[in-house]
């Protein structure tokens, strides 16, 4: 027989909903019960509330909500219902979400308006504070993660990085209005070309991005929520872009707007400086890498630390727990523009994190199933390269910097096995360097973090040399 539940304990659970009449999801249930209890406990008791018809429930997995019985379905044309799913490839949204939609479509003169709050980053306790549900976390982790086992920081990333080159500086371009296509974009970091008709502003927005995600990836060990990591991200996404060169890798000393926003940032440089520090030292103490990566999309934008440019770092950095992790990158990948501004401005003018959440959770199941893809097409990695691609990238960079002929670079890589390699592995990676350097083209040499005026001027005494 099953054990009876206490009348007082669902009359507690139907006290909270009630207290909700637009609805409460689970975990907001959970955490507004004096009684703690477990999260399948709960699931069951609200089952019983629901089957019992004292209780409304809505929804589907993670967008569901539970209502009070005695509530009525608001139809007024002023409130946008809604829609789970409106068209196929739509970005489905949550109620609260839609909740935001609507109060941010109403015209600018009609928002109150919003200047920052600190509270906002204060309450936020690194692993007891979460903005994803552990069954959130779960899912993306269940995606995200690559089948393998632990390898050094940045593995994943640096497999996959020809793609993720092309893939997010087009994405996070395209987010801030750049108009390069795709193609135009895989042309420009591949041959350094410029696509005519195209403003020189967007070239070098694009061309920011690749030097960053190279930052990021070639020094993955190196990388954290730290002022090394994101002054120089920001110093590398904003370079030739800032009305202030000096500008580029310091924080804001100037009052900024948030265009088509009723949002005032942040004016004082003292405190942009401390919240700034508490924003990375957060980061930097959460321990689950979703968890930090979302973290960052939402305070560091919030904040406005830099003159410009902020939101583009925000999606680059929400990228170095994935990268040190060796998780799949979130790339951004067929993300709505407007959705994402509108997500932005409910950060800002509402402080609410519903709709840049949903847009998160969208955008990574993306990117898992794309990188899922295009990992399959490339096959297992070479146990012997994965061990010594520091050093293969080393020697092939230092060859291609100093402008080596053939007979020189072989000599140069006997040299270095000589000197770095243990001499069971000399002969091997003697032959490994020497066909990458043979291999090298105008469509890969950027993984080894050489620019395109570099490789040419290297052709130039490699392609003559007898």
């Amino acid at each position: 027989m099953a054990k009876q539940i206490p009348e007082k304990e669902l009359q507690d659970i139907e006290a909270v909903v009630s207290a909700h009449p637009e609805g409460i999801g689970l975990q907001a249930v959970l955490d507004a019960l004096e009684q703690s209890l477990p999260r399948r406990t709960l699931q069951y008791r609200l089952k019983r509330l629901v089957d019992a018809g004292r209780l409304i429930k809505t929804g589907e997995k993670r967008w569901v909500r539970y209502l009070p019985a005695h509530t009525e379905r608001r139809t007024s044309s002023s409130v946008r219902e809604p829609s789970y799913e409106e068209a196929a490839g739509a970005i489905p949204v949550s109620r609260e979400a839609a909740e935001i939609q609507n109060a941010l479509r109403k015209p600018l003169r009609s928002r109150k308006p919003a200047g920052y709050q600190h509270s906002f980053l204060n309450q936020y306790r690194p692993n007891h504070t979460a903005y994803l549900a552990p069954a959130e976390r779960a899912h993306l982790r269940e995606i995200g993660a690559p089948p393998s086992g632990p390898r050094p920081a940045g593995t994943y990333a640096k497999q996959i990085l020809n793609r993720l080159l092309i893939d997010l500086s087009w994405n996070s371009s395209r987010l801030e209005g750049n108009t390069y296509s795709l193609l135009d974009t895989k042309r420009l970091i591949t041959f350094g070309e410029e696509t005519a008709g195209k403003a020189h502003v967007e070239s070098q927005m694009i061309l920011n991005h690749k030097d960053a995600i190279e930052f990021l990836v070639g020094s993955a060990e190196e990388i954290g929520f730290n002022r090394y990591t994101i002054l120089n991200l920001h110093a590398l996404l904003a370079n030739n872009l800032l009305a202030d060169p000096e500008a580029t890798g310091r924080l804001r000393r100037i009052a900024v707007g948030i265009e088509k926003s009723v949002f005032h940032p942040l004016e004082v440089p003292p405190l942009i400086e401390d919240y700034f520090d508490q924003i990375l030292a957060t980061a930097g103490a959460i321990a689950d890498p979703f968890e930090q990566a979302f973290f960052i999309m939402v305070q560091l934008p919030y904040l406005q630390p830099f003159d410009d440019v902020n939101k583009r770092v925000s999606r680059l950095a929400a990228n170095i727990p994935f990268i040190k992790g060796n998780l799949i990158p979130l790339s951004f990948t067929e993300v709505p523009a407007d959705i994402y501004t509108e997500a932005m401005l409910g950060v800002y003018e509402l402080n609410r994190i519903d709709l840049l959440k949903d847009v998160f959770i969208w955008a990574y199941e993306r990117s898992a199933a794309h990188y899922t893809a295009v990992r399959q097409s490339l096959g297992e990695p070479d146990p012997f390269r994965l061990k010594y691609r520091s050093a293969l990238q080393d020697v092939v960079q230092n060859i291609v910097l100093e402008r080596l002929n053939k007979k020189a670079a072989f000599n140069r890589i006997v040299q270095w096995a000589e000197q770095h390699i243990p001499q069971e592995d000399r002969q091997r990676f003697r032959e490994v360097a020497e066909n990458e350097v043979l291999s090298l083209h105008t469509g890969n040499f950027a993984r080894y973090r050489i620019k395109p005026l570099q490789f040419s001027a290297w052709q130039a005494v490699w392609s003559v040399d007898p």
